[in-house]
């Protein structure tokens, strides 16, 4: 296809972008700006994430897959602050090689997840990308007015959670880049498949917004790695962390990657793209955070707890063993 045989931009935004924008605010698409009104006793939570070509999902990666992605892992941000989603602006950058069909599937896998989580288009832009495909997203969520849970809350006492499995995505690059392993791990096909799809669509903890919300005290998502993202935690809040690996939870297909491979540990605690949620529950709230948890069908799993620093600010990882590990400088950097 050539380019002058596409449309317009104000021809894609009508087509592919217009049938999204279902809330009032969004004015249609017609206007320059969006306007929205938080619900009576609430605060605004904003987010903005970008994901790119090459960096966060391949080149030849379903595009409809690369929108849900660019939804998700804002969306992953708002549960851990435990918001509810209000609507999101869009920024897309299209490489010069884009294709009508390639935009179809992107719009969309794009209306399916904003369907399921009430997150409608409110507005954004479209422009040319010097290379891959870009997508940026800004989510606008609420939570009641001064209650956003934040991460640099955590308290000595303070337990450690976790929502879902670990390690499942970067162990999925893994095998996206080096496809042999999946043999070399002794995974059935069903196993190879979840951690491939684990890479490529994160599965934000929304439902768990709610138990975050009314039993944390701080929380935040683990996109960058466990031990990258509890060491923020830390410095935040000033405090330590005790965490056992045997606790870490993981999925039937990382349990057997890791016990073909010790050293994946490394991969599981610092490789990111996990997008689960991290929280710090005073003891007296454990157990109803738990089942408020499960209530929500969100499993969560105590991996350690916060204690006082008596040095750096960081978390400390312990082997069954007692052997001590040391994550919190890896995880993913852009820079």
């Amino acid at each position: 296809m050539t380019g002058s045989t596409r449309p317009s931009e104000d021809e894609l935004i009508a087509r592919w972008f217009r049938p999204l924008a279902t809330a009032a605010g969004a004015l249609g698409l017609v206007d320059d700006c969006a306007a929205i009104t938080p619900p009576p006793g609430h605060d605004l939570v904003l987010k903005t994430d970008a994901v790119a070509s090459g960096v966060h999902f391949f080149a030849d990666d379903d595009w409809g897959l690369v929108a849900k992605k660019a939804l998700r892992v804002n969306l992953s941000d708002l549960a851990a602050k435990g918001a509810r989603p209000l609507g999101h602006l869009l920024t897309l950058a299209l490489p010069a090689d884009w294709r009508e069909a390639d935009l179809a599937r992107f719009a969309a896998g794009l209306d399916e997840d904003q369907t399921a989580w009430d997150c409608p288009l409110l507005g954004g832009d479209t422009i040319r990308s010097p290379d891959g495909l870009i997508v940026s997203i800004t989510v606008f969520g609420a939570v009641p007015t001064g209650r956003m849970v934040r991460r640099a809350a955590a308290r000595p006492g303070d337990s450690l959670f976790v929502s879902g499995s670990l390690g499942d995505a970067a162990l999925g690059l893994i095998l996206r880049t080096a496809p042999d392993r999946a043999a070399r791990w002794r995974l059935a096909p069903a196993e190879r498949d979840h951690l491939l799809g684990r890479y490529l669509l994160p599965r934000p903890r929304q439902p768990l917004a709610a138990a975050i919300l009314a039993h944390a005290g701080a929380s935040m998502d683990v996109s960058d790695g466990l031990g990258l993202d509890l060491a923020r935690m830390c410095r935040g809040s000033r405090v330590a962390a005790e965490v056992a690996l045997a606790d870490l939870p993981l999925s039937p297909a990382a349990a057997r990657a890791l016990a073909a491979e010790p050293d994946l540990i490394e991969t599981i605690v610092g490789g990111g793209d996990d997008y689960e949620i991290l929280a710090a529950v005073r003891p007296e709230a454990e157990s109803a955070f738990v089942a408020t948890a499960a209530g929500a069908g969100v499993p969560v799993a105590r991996i350690g707890r916060i204690v006082a620093a008596t040095g750096e600010p960081a978390p400390r990882f312990s082997a069954a063993d007692g052997r001590r590990h040391t994550f919190a400088g890896r995880g993913f950097r852009h820079f």
